[in-house]
C-alpha cells in the first residue's frame, strides 16, 4: 500500500518492517519523530534513554543478545555516542545494529553544522544515505541486512530536509526475525587490548569486503544521460541535481562510505566535465581527488548551509534566479513562549547582574534580546562544567555572581557528572535546574524524572532534589519561578555561600500543563509606558506609542508583567 510519509515516519516504517526488536534513542531535532513513530508499534520495545551514549549501549547490548536494534539521534548526539560506536565497530554485532544520525545543514535547530560522514570513516563502519521518504524506508531495511551480513554496526545518515519532508512510500508487512542465539565469545565482545588488536584486523578486512560490495550494490546507481556533464552526488542533493540539470549523467551514491572506487572511475571516464555536489564538507570530493580524478566541487559550492535547485542553476548554468516575492510576512524570531516559567529566572538574572553559563534547551532562548541573560552555550550539560572552569580561572569572588543554568532533561542527560565534579573539586558557584517537567525544545518527550516512559506509561521518576542531595550538596532549594520574591531571595542567598548550592525552579511547561492559564491580563490607564514589563521579552506584550498593550491571542495570564510593573498598571495574575 502506498502512503505519503514524513521522512522520519518512513525510517520508522522501514525499521518496523525489518523486524527491529529494540529501539533506544535520545530526542533531538531532526531525528525525534523516528522513535516517536516506532513507539506506536507494540511489537517493538522502544525507550527514551537519558543520553545518546546510553542509548547506543542499550542498542549494542540488544544486538549482542541476538535482537535487531536501532538507535536514533541528531548529529551532535553522535558526538556523545562516539565512545561506544568506535568500539562496537571492533566487536561487530549479533543481531543487526543500526544507528540513525540526522545532520542539520543550515543549523535550523543546532549549535553546529558538523558532517557525520566523517564518523563512518573514522569508526570504520558503512554509512547509507537516502534521498527521499521512499528510500528512507528501503535503506533502513537494507541497513539491517548489511549489518548482519558483514557483522558491523551501520550508520544511516539523514538530514533536516529528508527527515521533515514528505514523499510516497510503499509500505509492507513486518518481517519477524527470530532472535539469534547468544554465545559467549570473549575474543569478540571483550575489548581488552589483546582481543582488540585481533578485532582491528577483522575490521580492516571487513571494510575491504564492504568496499567490494559497494561496487555492485543497487544502493549506488548510475543514471546515464550523455557524456557532456556528470555529477556524483547523494541524499537530498540528488533531488536538486535532477531538477537543475535534467540532461546530466548522475552517479547517485546511496552508500556514502566506503566509496565504490571502480564505479567512480568508470563513471568519470565517460563524461567530459565531472562535478561533485554534496552539502557541508568535501567528503566525496577529497577522496575522489586522491584517486587522481579531475573534478569540480567546493571551488563552486559552499561548505555552509543547505543547497537548492536555484543555487545549482546559478552556479552551473549561469542563470540569475530571483527569489519569489512573498510580501510583508511578519517576522517570527525564536522566543520563550508566553507564560514560560524560564522567563522569570532570566529577568532576575538581569536584575541581580549575574553571569550565567547556559545549556541546550528551551532556556537557551534566554540569550535573545531583550532578556540577553545567557553568557555561553556550548553543548548538552556543559553549563555546569563551564561555570566550574570560569570560577577556577577567575576566583571565588567572581563566583559570587556566577550561576549555571540547565533543564531537567538536560540534567539527566549529562549534568549530573558536572555537578559531581563541582562538589569533588571544591567549587562555590550556584547551579539552577529549570525543571519544567519535560524535554521541551524537541517536542515534549518524557525523561527519567517525569514519571512516564516513551509510551506514556507510568514509570519510576527520579527525584531531582534528593538526587542532588545524595551528591553531597547541603543547600538545595525548590522554588516556583513565578514567585519572584522567593526566587530573588533564593538567588541572593545561595550565590553568597562559600560552597556549591542548587536552586531548582519547579513549574511545568505551559504547553503541557494548562492549569496556570488564567485568562488575558489587561493594561489600565495607570500605564506610563516606562518599558519595564517589556524587559521580560514576552511576545504577548506590545509597546505602543502611549501605552503597552497585551495581545489577547497570546497572553495566558501568568502575571509576571503585573508583578514587575512599578505602577501596578496591569491587572490579573497567576496563583
Amino acid at each position: 500500500m502506498k502512503k505519503i510519509m514524513l521522512g522520519n515516519e518512513a525510517y520508522a516504517q522501514g525499521a518496523y518492517e525489518a523486524g527491529v526488536n529494540v529501539v533506544s534513542s535520545y530526542p533531538g531535532t531532526p531525528s525525534t519523530e523516528v522513535t516517536e513513530n516506532i513507539v506506536k508499534h507494540d511489537e517493538v520495545y522502544a525507550e527514551w534513554a537519558p543520553n545518546e551514549k546510553v542509548a547506543l549501549e542499550v542498542a549494542a547490548g540488544a544486538s549482542y543478545g541476538g535482537a535487531r536494534a536501532l538507535c536514533c539521534m541528531k548529529h551532535v548526539g553522535l558526538n556523545v555516542a562516539a565512545d561506544p560506536l568506535f568500539t562496537a565497530s571492533y566487536t561487530g554485532v549479533n543481531g543487526g545494529l543500526v544507528v540513525l544520525v540526522a545532520d542539520d545543514p543550515g543549523m535550523h535547530s543546532s549549535q553546529n553544522e558538523q558532517d557525520s560522514r566523517f564518523y563512518a570513516r573514522s569508526a570504520h563502519v558503512p554509512m547509507l544515505e537516502p534521498a527521499d521518504s521512499g528510500e528512507a524506508k528501503e535503506f533502513m531495511k537494507a541497513a539491517f541486512e548489511l549489518s548482519e551480513r558483514f557483522d558491523t554496526p551501520v550508520l544511516v545518515r539523514s538530514n533536516t530536509r529528508i527527515s521533515h519532508s514528505r514523499g510516497i512510500v510503499e509500505t509492507g508487512e513486518r518481517r519477524e526475525i527470530p532472535l539469534k542465539e547468544y554465545r559467549k565469545d570473549i575474543k569478540k565482545y571483550v575489548m581488552m587490548p589483546g582481543m582488540a588488536r585481533g578485532r582491528h584486523i577483522v575490521v580492516e578486512q571487513r571494510m575491504k569486503d564492504i568496499a567490494e560490495y559497494a561496487e555492485t550494490t543497487e544502493l549506488n546507481r548510475t543514471e546515464y544521460a550523455g557524456s557532456e556533464i556528470g555529477v556524483i552526488t547523494s541524499g537530498t542533493c540528488y533531488n536538486y541535481v535532477k531538477e537543475a540539470l535534467p540532461n546530466a549523467s548522475i552517479l547517485k551514491l546511496g552508500m556514502v562510505y566506503p566509496l565504490p572506487q571502480k564505479k567512480i572511475r568508470e563513471f568519470a571516464s565517460g563524461v567530459k566535465t565531472l562535478y561533485v555536489i554534496e552539502e557541508l564538507e568535501p567528503f566525496f570530493e577529497n577522496q575522489i581527488k586522491v584517486m587522481g580524478i579531475d573534478i569540480k566541487g567546493k571551488e563552486l559550492f559552499t561548505v555552509q548551509g543547505e543547497y537548492s535547485t536555484r543555487m545549482l542553476r546559478e552556479k552551473l548554468c549561469g542563470e540569475v534566479c530571483k527569489p519569489v516575492e512573498v510580501g510583508g510576512l511578519p517576522q517570527r524570531p525564536p522566543v520563550l513562549c508566553p507564560g514560560c516559567p524560564h522567563r522569570a529566572v532570566y529577568y532576575m538574572f538581569n536584575k541581580l547582574k549575574l553571569t550565567a553559563m547556559g545549556d541546550i534547551g528551551c532556556y537557551t532562548l534566554g540569550a535573545g534580546a531583550p532578556l540577553s541573560a545567557i553568557d555561553t552555550t556550548l553543548c548538552m550539560g556543559a553549563s555546569i562544567g563551564m561555570a566550574h572552569g570560569m570560577e577556577k580561572a577567575r576566583g571565588k569572588e567572581f563566583a559570587r555572581k556566577l550561576v549555571s543554568v540547565i533543564g531537567d532533561s538536560t540534567f539527566m542527560h549529562s549534568g549530573i557528572t558536572g555537578l559531581t565534579n563541582m562538589i569533588y573539586n571544591g567549587a562555590t558557584s550556584t547551579v539552577l535546574i529549570l525543571d519544567n517537567s519535560t524535554t521541551g525544545m524537541t517536542g515534549h518527550q518524557d525523561h527519567p524524572a517525569t514519571g512516564r516512559n516513551a509510551k506514556g506509561e507510568p514509570a519510576p521518576a527520579v527525584d531531582i532534589p534528593k538526587l542532588v542531595e545524595t551528591l553531597g550538596i547541603k543547600n538545595v532549594r525548590v522554588v516556583d519561578p513565578f514567585d519572584l520574591p522567593a526566587l530573588e531571595a533564593a538567588l541572593r542567598e545561595e550565590t553568597a555561600r562559600e560552597e556549591v548550592s542548587v536552586i531548582i525552579t519547579k513549574r511545568p511547561c505551559v504547553l503541557i500543563d494548562r492549569s496556570s492559564v488564567k485568562g488575558t491580563l489587561t493594561v489600565t490607564d495607570a500605564c506610563r509606558n516606562c518599558g519595564t514589563c517589556m524587559k521580560l521579552g514576552c511576545p504577548a506584550l506590545v509597546k505602543g506609542e502611549d501605552a503597552v498593550r497585551i495581545d489577547a491571542s497570546l497572553c495566558i495570564g501568568c502575571g509576571l508583567c503585573a508583578d514587575v510593573c512599578p505602577f501596578h498598571a496591569i491587572e490579573g495574575g497567576c496563583e
